[in-house]
């Protein structure tokens, strides 16, 4: 069957392969990034809360540069933008957030692009390979034997095959990776939050034992 493939397969059927191999690199890359940078955010967040509780800021702020991804550099933002007040927090931490999604998303319009085309393009090499056939014929006419047009048809069945088998994987592979992502975003609002109302609830409970 492999020998087939290498046989047949027509230039629109390796561009389609190459595409894939680009989806594959781009999956991969983005998976491993998403697994560096998602951490239990509830667990790193209980952390930097009981530090704080002890008025230990400088120790909350080396956690958060151990800790990758954005979660941990948006609490370190809150933390560091405390004394400018609720509101200002609010707004920078919103800021930072809209700046860290781009990150994430870095790349997935490639995937996403790849799922569009891929399906057009085996239907292409279809055509292609039709196209073949109908020449083959054309010039032979009755003489024309299967063997004379079977690479043509082979064409056209891999075109075809590739292409709807790229389509699928890379749309799965695409919502998956959404899905990771959104898994993030929703971390860092959730944090974003938490972390916000904690520093300012500490700050109004000093005050008010002062």
């Amino acid at each position: 069957m492999i020998q087939i493939f290498f046989n047949n397969a027509g230039p629109v059927t390796w561009l389609i392969f190459i595409l894939g191999a680009l989806g594959a690199v781009i999956f991969v890359e983005r998976l491993l990034h998403y697994h560096r940078v998602q951490i239990d955010s509830k667990e790193f967040i209980t952390g930097v809360k009981n530090v704080l509780r002890r008025e230990n800021r400088m120790e909350a702020l080396s956690i958060c540069d151990a800790t990758p991804g954005p979660v941990a550099r948006l609490v370190k933002m809150a933390i560091l933008n405390q004394d400018q007040g609720s509101q200002y927090v609010d707004d920078t931490l919103e800021s930072a957030g809209l700046a860290e999604v781009p990150r994430l998303e870095a790349r997935l319009t490639w995937l996403a692009t790849i799922c569009e085309i891929a399906q057009p393009l085996g239907c292409l090499g279809t055509i292609l390979g039709l196209i073949k056939v109908f020449r083959v014929l054309q010039i032979n006419g009755p003489f024309a034997d299967v063997s004379m047009f079977s690479g043509g048809v082979w064409q056209a069945l891999i075109a075809a095959a590739m292409g709807l088998a790229l389509s699928i994987i890379a749309r799965a592979a695409y919502n998956y990776l959404v899905e990771r992502m959104n898994s993030i975003v929703l971390d860092m609002e959730k944090t974003a939050t938490d972390i916000t109302r904690f520093l300012f609830e500490s700050t109004i409970h000093k005050i008010s034992n002062e």
